[in-house]
Parts: structure tokens; sequence; C-alpha cells
């Protein structure tokens, strides 16, 4: 079972965070997702049935990861 596991230190992690936990509800085909809060930042682990499904929510968890990131930055947070 393909497995990926991203670190996130982010200056914007109360509002990446906040981003996120809505959409670890949400399902995304063939994969779970956990996220948590470590020292040092925010810890993101995806397992998947195959590759491809890994692929597709590496994807997804990274643009919404970036647009927060944006969102963020804009808004001076």
């Amino acid at each position: 079972m393909p497995k990926a596991v991203l670190h996130l230190d982010t200056p914007h992690e109360a509002a990446v965070w906040s981003a996120l936990f809505p959409e670890i509800g949400r399902e995304v085909p063939r994969t779970h997702v956990e996220i948590s809060h470590e020292a040092g930042g925010i810890i993101l682990s995806i397992d998947a049935a195959d590759i491809g499904a890994l692929r597709a929510a590496l994807n997804s968890y990274l643009r919404w990861i970036a647009v927060s990131e944006d969102i963020a930055k804009i808004a001076g947070d």
C-alpha cells in the first residue's frame, strides 16, 4: 500500500490547518488521510490503494496547501 507523509513547516500554520482540516472528512477515492499537529508543524499522512490514488490525493492536498498559503499571505496572516 503506497504511503506519503508530508511535514509542513509554515508561518501560516493556522490558515493551512483551517483549510486542510475540513478536507480530511471528504472522501478521496481509494485513500485514507490523517492530519495532526506536532512541534514544528503539520503532519499530513496519506495511505492509498495504489500509486494513481496516491498521486491524485497528493495533487489535491498540495493545491489546497498552496492556495491557503497564498490567501494567508494576501490577508497578512
